[in-house]
C-alpha cells in the first residue's frame, strides 16, 4: 500500500468530469437514436405506418394516416361480406379491373378488395374530386341512398356511392374504386401501410 496522501479535490474533480462526461454522451446519444425513427416529413413523403388493429370489432372503421391521406381499416361483419356479391350488377368496376395498378394491388383484386376477407383497408379520399366519403354502415333506405341500400360509403360532395369493399356504384360522379394503399400484416393484429413486401 502506497503512503502517498489522496488528494481530495482531484478526486472531487475526476468523479464530477466523470459524472459530465457520461451526462453529455447520453445527451448526444438519444437524438441520434431517435434519427432512426422516420420523422414527420419521411411519413408524409410514404413511410410505412404500422396500425395495431386489435380493438377493431366487427362493424367499425379506424383511420390512419399515410402519406398525408385518410386510410380506412375496416373489420366487415359476416353479413357485410355476405353482400357484396348481391350486388355486383350495380356497380362500375365490380372486379376492380379498371387501372389496377393505380387502385387494387394484385392480392386485393378479388370480390372482397383485401387480403383477409373480414379486413377492408382503403384510402378514404373520392376518385372523383378527392372529397372523404362519410360511413353509411346502416342497411336500407336512408337520404341520399337507395333503397335497397346494403352499407358502404357516401361521398357528400357529389354524391357518389361506394359498397363495402370501396367499388364505386354504375352513374356516378366517382370514375373509379376506392384506393386501396399497399400494405401487409405484420401479425394478426399489426398492419403496415404503405408496404407490401418483406425485406
Amino acid at each position: 500500500m502506497s503512503d502517498t496522501p489522496i488528494d481530495s479535490s482531484k478526486r472531487t474533480w475526476l468523479i464530477a468530469s466523470g459524472c459530465a462526461g457520461a451526462v453529455g454522451g447520453l445527451a448526444t446519444a438519444v437524438p441520434f437514436v431517435s434519427t432512426f425513427q422516420p420523422s414527420e416529413k419521411a411519413k408524409a413523403a410514404g413511410a410505412a405506418v404500422e396500425v395495431d388493429i386489435s380493438a377493431l370489432k366487427p362493424g367499425e372503421k379506424m383511420t390512419a394516416e399515410w402519406r398525408g391521406k385518410p386510410v380506412w381499416i375496416v373489420r366487415r361483419t359476416p353479413e357485410q361480406l355476405a353482400d357484396l356479391p348481391k350486388i355486383d350488377d350495380q356497380l362500375a368496376d365490380p372486379k376492380s379491373e379498371r387501372k389496377p395498378a393505380e387502385f387494387t394491388p394484385v392480392y386485393a383484386r378479388n370480390g372482397h378488395r383485401s387480403i383477409k376477407p373480414e379486413v377492408f383497408v382503403a384510402v378514404g379520399i373520392c376518385t372523383h374530386l378527392g372529397c372523404s366519403p362519410s360511413d353509411k354502415f346502416v342497411t336500407g333506405a336512408q337520404p341520399s341512398l337507395p333503397a335497397d341500400w346494403k352499407g358502404g360509403f357516401l361521398c357528400p360532395c357529389h354524391g357518389s356511392t361506394f359498397d363495402m369493399a370501396g367499388r364505386v356504384f354504375k352513374n356516378k360522379p366517382a370514375p373509379d374504386n376506392l384506393e386501396v394503399p399497399p400494405h401487409m400484416y405484420l401479425s394478426e393484429t399489426k398492419i403496415l401501410i404503405g408496404e407490401d413486401k418483406k425485406a
